[in-house]
C-alpha cells in the first residue's frame, strides 16, 4: 500500500493477479508484471472466424488534443492518456490500492528523505537506447529543478515535495524530498516517467521544451511507438518490436480530440471511434441502445468547484463566500443536469481519497442563511460574475449556468454566468491572487495521486500561483507533508479538509462520474483516476 515504505513483491503480484480478474472475469494463476500485461493482449482464439493476420486497430477521442510534444511540459489528463503510451510510467498506481512494480522493479526507504529504486535492465527506447538510472533521475530533475528551463505545474503539483534524483549505477536511483515517504510515493509513484537523456539533450531539453511536428520527435519506452503525427489533428502509435513486455492488445491505435460532446458522440455513433470520454448524461441511452456500442462510468477522482479569490471583493469575505455555497442546490444540479451521474461534495477530495473527511456534510441550500450571512458581509447589492469553460467537464456551462441563477435568486446579489473557453480558465487558475481577471470562475481538479494534498496544496500553498490566501491552512497543509505516520498525516489531511470546507473558498459542485463510450466488444472496466491504458483492455 502507498503508505508502507516498500512492498513485498509477491503481493504486488497477488494485488495485480486480483486487478486482473476483476478485469477480465477470468482465473489465472499468472504473477509478475510481464505475465499480467501478457493475459490482457489481445486473443481471438475463441473466435473460429477471427483472422490471425489481421490487425486489431482503435481509435480513442479525447476531449483536448496535447499543444505540446514533452512529456513533462503538462499536467494534463488527455495529453496523459496519449503520452503515457509512449512515455510509460515508473510504477503501476492502482486506484485505491496503491504503486507497484513496473519498470521499477523495488523501492525501499532509505531515511533522511530519501528513497532507493531498482528499475529493469531490459526496457529499451524507441530509437534502440537501453533506459537506464540515470535516464530516470535526469527526467525527474528536469521537473523539479529550478535550474532547468522548464516551467511547468508537472513539478509544482505532481512532484511537489520531491527535491532531485541521483543515479547510483545503471538500474539503481535514489529519489530525494522533503516530505514524508509516504507523500512521496504518492508523488514518484504517479509521476514518474523516463524520457532518453542523450536523445533529448542533443534535442535542447535541458534549456527549454522539446518540440517538432515528426514522429522522430518522440522517443519513449512505452509498449508504442509513433508512427504519424499531425500536430493539433492526430497522433498514431503502433506496438513496438522490441518493448519489454508483452504486446498490447491493439497493434495501431490513432489517438484524437473533439471538444465538443455532440462530435465525439456522433464520432461513436457512426463507428469513427471507438472509445471516448465524457459522454453527456443525456446521451448515455443513446449510446446504450446501439448494438455496437456501450457506455462504461465509474465516480472519478474528480470534483468540480468554483474558487473564490479572496484577494477581491466581496471575496475576501468568508460570510460571502458562505453565502454562495448556501445558494446553490447540488442535488438539483446533479439530478436534472447530471441526470443523477455525479455526487455532491463537501471538501476538495472525493470519498476514495488519502484524508477524505467522511464527517462533512455539503452545505445545503438555505436561501434565509444566504441572505443573512450575505448582509453579515457587508457586501448587499453586488454584482458578480461566474466565469467557466464549455466543453471541458460533463455538462460544464449548463452547471456553472444554473449555479449561477441559484445565487441571482436572492435578493442581496445579482449574479451571471460567462461561458469561455477551456484556456481562460486554466489561464485564471494559474494566474494567483495578484492580477486576478476572473475571480469567481469553475474548474475541475483530479487528485490523481490518491493523496488529498495534491487536491490543495496548489490551490493554498505556493504564493505565486495559490487562489487562495490563509496562512493558518498554509501552515497546515505544510506540517502535513511532513508527518510520517500514516495515520497521524491522514487525520491532519481530514482536519484541512474541514478547515477548507469552513472558509469556504470554493463553491462546492460535485463528483464528477467519468462516463465512457466505448465499442461493445471491448472489455475494459474503467479506473477512478481517469487513466486510459491500453494494455487494460482486451477484445
Amino acid at each position: 500500500m502507498l503508505n508502507n515504505s516498500h512492498l513485498n513483491v509477491q503481493n504486488n503480484n497477488e494485488i495485480r493477479r486480483r486487478k486482473l480478474l476483476k478485469l477480465t472475469g477470468a482465473a489465472t494463476t499468472a504473477t509478475g508484471v510481464t505475465a499480467i500485461a501478457g493475459c490482457i493482449s489481445a486473443d481471438d482464439d475463441d473466435d473460429d472466424d477471427a483472422d490471425p493476420d489481421e490487425e486489431e486497430e482503435i481509435t480513442v477521442t479525447l476531449t483536448e488534443f496535447p499543444d505540446t510534444i514533452d512529456p513533462l511540459d503538462h499536467i494534463t489528463g488527455d495529453y496523459f492518456d496519449i503520452y503515457d503510451h509512449i512515455y510509460e510510467p515508473v510504477f503501476e498506481f492502482d486506484p485505491g490500492d496503491g504503486i507497484f512494480p513496473w519498470i521499477a522493479e523495488d523501492w525501499e526507504v532509505t531515511g533522511d528523505g530519501s528513497t532507493e529504486v531498482s528499475i529493469r535492465d531490459d526496457v529499451t527506447f524507441h530509437n534502440g537506447d537501453t533506459l537506464t538510472a540515470d535516464d530516470i533521475a535526469w527526467t525527474i530533475n528536469r521537473s523539479v529543478d529550478p535550474d532547468f528551463a522548464l516551467v511547468s505545474d508537472l513539478g509544482q503539483f505532481g512532484l511537489g515535495s520531491i527535491t532531485g534524483a541521483e543515479a547510483i549505477d545503471e538500474t539503481q536511483l535514489e529519489i530525494t524530498y522533503g516530505g514524508a515517504p509516504g507523500l512521496a510515493e504518492f508523488e514518484f509513484g504517479n509521476y514518474a516517467r523516463a524520457m532518453n537523456r542523450e536523445w533529448a539533450e542533443d534535442r535542447g531539453a535541458d534549456e527549454d521544451v522539446l518540440s517538432g511536428d515528426s514522429p522522430e520527435d518522440f522517443n519513449g519506452t512505452g509498449p508504442y511507438e509513433v508512427v504519424e503525427f499531425e500536430p493539433e489533428v492526430e497522433i498514431v502509435v503502433e506496438k513496438f518490436d522490441d518493448y519489454w513486455g508483452e504486446e498490447p492488445p491493439f497493434d495501431r491505435v490513432t489517438f484524437n480530440a473533439d471538444g465538443e460532446s455532440s462530435g465525439r458522440f456522433n464520432a461513436l455513433e457512426t463507428g469513427e471511434t471507438d472509445l471516448t470520454i465524457n459522454i453527456l448524461p443525456e446521451d448515455v441511452g443513446d449510446v446504450r441502445d446501439n448494438e455496437d456500442t456501450d457506455i462504461r462510468n465509474v465516480p472519478s477522482f474528480r470534483t468540480i468547484f468554483c474558487p473564490m479569490k479572496n484577494s477581491v471583493e466581496p471575496y475576501d469575505s468568508q460570510e460571502f463566500r458562505q453565502a454562495m455555497n448556501y445558494c446553490v442546490d447540488q442535488e438539483e444540479i446533479i439530478e436534472t443536469i447530471l441526470s443523477g451521474f455525479g455526487t455532491p461534495t463537501s471538501q476538495p477530495v472525493s470519498p476514495d481519497i488519502n484524508g477524505y473527511n467522511p464527517d462533512l456534510e455539503p452545505y445545503p441550500q438555505d436561501y434565509d442563511m444566504a441572505e443573512s450571512l450575505v448582509e453579515e458581509s457587508g457586501y448587499g447589492g453586488v454584482e458578480i460574475e461566474l466565469t467557466a469553460p464549455q466543453g471541458r467537464y460533463v455538462n460544464d456551462a449548463e452547471i456553472a449556468e444554473r449555479a449561477a441563477d441559484m445565487i441571482d435568486e436572492l435578493p442581496n446579489v445579482d449574479c451571471s454566468a460567462n461561458i469561455v473557453d477551456f484556456g481562460t480558465v486554466s489561464d485564471e487558475n494559474a494566474a494567483g491572487l495578484d492580477d486576478p481577471d476572473h475571480p469567481f470562475y469553475m474548474i475541475g481538479w483530479g487528485t490523481v495521486t490518491g493523496d488529498t494534498d495534491y487536491g490543495v496544496q496548489g490551490f493554498f500553498v505556493p504564493e505565486e500561483t495559490r487562489s487562495f490566501a490563509d496562512d493558518d491552512l498554509t501552515d497546515a497543509i505544510v506540517e502535513s507533508q511532513e508527518i510520517e505516520d500514516p495515520d497521524e498525516r491522514r487525520e491532519a489531511l481530514q482536519e484541512i479538509n474541514a478547515q477548507i470546507h469552513d472558509l469556504a473558498p470554493w463553491v462546492f459542485l460535485n463528483v464528477q462520474e467519468s462516463i465512457y463510450g466505448i465499442r461493445e466488444d471491448i472489455q475494459w472496466e474503467p479506473r477512478a483516476d481517469e487513466t486510459i491504458y491500453l494494455w487494460e483492455m482486451s477484445v
